[in-house]
């Protein structure tokens, strides 16, 4: 691995997001993890279009900002269960559309046209309409894919760990994640790369946004290690 300055700074961002999650969950205990879910979701959403390189491929911001997802609804199987990690999926679900629905009827306002404000008005409006205007296929291929994908985390997580008899959490932490995010990256990769891209492209975006998913995988098995036996007990308020 080449560590030049997007290297490391791909590498500082995913352990300041990880570490931001383990401080929800050991400030606020299960419901810092709900909060986490739906903090990283709407993050890697927001950045989901800014495009760089790292490692001399292109990716998403947006895929680092994903991070926090996998950390907290593998915690959440693997100290409060099933039922609370699926949850958070749907709760993280029903935010990202509200938010979508509340954006695009903020975007139907027309921006102000008062003398002294107008220039600013209509600088903002724009920027905004270029950052929120979410198209059919931007809004299909987003959410399915987060919710066939995190769904499929949850149930693979906990068929593995009741395989292994609730040993080996690492395996179960990388497996669930590995294959689950192959799911999420195929139909975000189809559905809403390509028709912006062609499909060339598509692809390669999808194959780079998958290998930056595999590292994090494996980044972020220390931190359920290390969060794993924490006694949040007083802090869980459901």
């Amino acid at each position: 691995m080449i560590f030049d300055q997007q290297t490391t700074l791909w590498l500082s961002t995913l352990c300041i997001d990880l570490g931001f999650a383990i401080l929800l969950f050991r400030l606020f205990g299960k419901q810092g993890l709900y909060a986490s879910v739906v903090l990283s979701l709407l993050l890697a959403n927001l950045q989901g279009p800014k495009l760089t390189e790292v490692m001399g491929m292109q990716t998403s911001v947006g895929v680092i900002l994903y991070s926090g997802i996998y950390f907290a609804t593998d915690l959440l199987s693997e100290r409060y269960g099933k039922r609370e990690a699926n949850r958070a999926v749907m709760l993280g679900f029903a935010v990202s559309l509200i938010i979508i629905v509340m954006i695009s009827l903020s975007l139907k306002f027309a921006p102000s046209t008062h003398v002294k404000t107008v220039a600013f008005a209509t600088n903002i409006h724009e920027a905004m309409d270029t950052l929120f205007t979410f198209t059919p296929r931007f809004v299909l291929g987003s959410l399915l894919a987060y919710l066939l994908s995190q769904s499929f985390d949850v149930w693979i997580f906990h068929v593995i760990k009741n395989k292994t008899h609730g040993k080996h959490l690492w395996l179960r932490n990388n497996v669930s994640t590995m294959l689950s995010q192959l799911i999420d990256t195929s139909i975000y990769g189809l559905v809403v790369w390509w028709g912006i891209v062609d499909l060339s492209t598509a692809i390669q975006l999808a194959l780079a946004k998958y290998v930056f998913k595999v590292v994090i995988a494996i980044i972020d098995t220390p931190f359920i290690y290390l969060a794993r036996n924490w006694d949040v007990s007083k802090k869980d308020w459901g």
